[in-house]
């Protein structure tokens, strides 16, 4: 096949997801080629080091508030106009290119855009998650009316909040209308995990195909050196990968002689000084590293005494899965895609959203030595022969050729 990319992802697991996805896909023989904006991440995982990749320009705009007040009249936000004129550029090179199927990624700001609206070949959307902020509450629910004192309405200052309220609700609304509109117009939708496909369900009305990631075990593998004593986690370091819950957890346990290795690809700088104040607080000593480099992470994941991971809400998560290719036993909370990547008693243990519970479990694991020993033969043993990347390449295949070509 001739596949066309699109996609704009910051560094983190779907960037390396879609980098192993480009991988195997050229290893089966099949041609790619690449679009994408200048805000998709070219340091973290390179496509341009596999594939011939177009960097389209987006021509972002900053309108005044009384251009933002005229867009809210007529239905239009000039950012997702931008992102429209972007994708209809693509598109056009897409189509004269004489490509069999378009692949496309997630934006990280829009998360679905309108290239699967304006190309002519066949689509296939891999969706990790919808707009989260959108559809859950993130803290709040975004809906979610302000409270307003008495007589609101005769302070100048309330009235300039409400109008700015008024404003960013209208623009999440036309942002929404956008992207089931954009979702809808690809030829099919693939998720990476069943939790995935309840959540666009519920955000778009529309079905997904679940088509599991899977793990590169040439890069992660098993380490020959012994276990040291230090937790290791994955992830941006901000609220929703629920680092606190994790400390909070560690400074339940009467042991806290082991410290915490956070490995964060970018992080909310305020979310981090609240975590630093919090392990101080009850006692843990938190050791959060930045940019880390790919040789460095697996050699965390071969030394590392035990694994946690304690998202909210998070899609699949393929760290456990990292984690466990390299003999590394996870402890996660049994909630979201992580019920799929974890799975309880094979690759690591699950434990409900309890600090108290989740504190006792890490107990209970490292006091039976032997038993960890097996589990992370048998984690290693699992990854191998149900999430190998071969498969999750071949599943992928099958299903871009089906939306090329037709069949089953």
């Amino acid at each position: 096949m001739r596949i066309a990319l699109w996609h704009n992802l910051p560094s983190g697991g779907a960037k390396r997801a879609l980098y192993d996805q480009v991988t195997g896909l050229l290893k089966l023989g099949h041609e790619v080629e690449s679009w994408c904006p200048p805000s998709a991440d070219q340091r973290f995982l390179p496509l341009s080091d596999l594939v011939r990749e177009h960097i389209v320009a987006v021509e972002h705009v900053r309108p005044s508030k009384a251009t933002r007040l005229w867009e809210v009249a007529r239905d239009k936000d000039a950012n997702v106009e931008a992102m429209n004129s972007h994708c209809l550029q693509c598109a056009r090179e897409i189509d004269t290119e004489g490509f069999d199927v378009l692949f496309a990624g997630a934006c990280m700001d829009f998360r679905v855009t309108a290239v699967g609206r304006y190309v002519g070949v066949p689509s296939v959307l891999y969706l990790q998650e919808p707009h989260r902020a959108f559809y859950e509450a993130f803290p709040r629910p975004p809906w979610a009316a302000d409270e307003r004192s008495e007589g609101w309405w005769h302070s100048p200052r309330e009235l300039r909040k409400a109008t700015k309220r008024a404003i960013k609700v209208r623009r999440n609304e036309v942002q929404v209308r956008e992207e089931v509109r954009n979702a809808s117009a690809f030829s099919s939708i693939a998720c990476n995990s069943m939790y995935s496909r309840e959540s666009i369900l519920r955000a778009y009305g529309l079905d997904a195909e679940v088509c599991y990631l899977g793990v590169d075990q040439t890069r992660f593998t098993p380490g020959d050196g012994p276990r040291q004593p230090f937790f290791l986690s994955v992830g941006y370091a901000g609220s929703h990968k629920n680092a606190a819950f994790i400390i909070r957890s560690l400074g339940a346990r009467r042991d806290k002689s082991w410290p915490l290795v956070w490995v964060a690809n970018m992080a909310d700088e305020v979310y981090v000084a609240e975590l630093t104040e919090l392990a101080e607080l009850v006692g843990v000593r938190l050791d959060i590293r930045f940019d880390v480099s790919d040789l460095e992470l697996l050699q965390l994941y071969q030394t590392a005494g035990l694994f946690l991971y304690a998202p909210r809400l998070e899609p699949f998560g393929l760290a456990p899965l990292e984690a466990a290719a390299c003999g590394l036993v996870a402890v996660g909370v049994a909630e979201a895609g992580t019920r799929e990547s974890i799975t309880d008693g094979k690759t690591g243990f699950l434990v409900g959203a309890n600090e108290a519970a989740f504190a006792d479990k890490i107990d209970e694991v490292l006091a039976d030595q032997t038993r960890l020993d097996d589990l992370a033969w048998l984690a290693r043993e699992t990854v191998e022969r149900e999430w190998g990347l071969d498969g999750a390449v071949l599943r992928l295949e099958k299903l871009l050729q089906r939306v090329a070509f037709g069949g089953s």
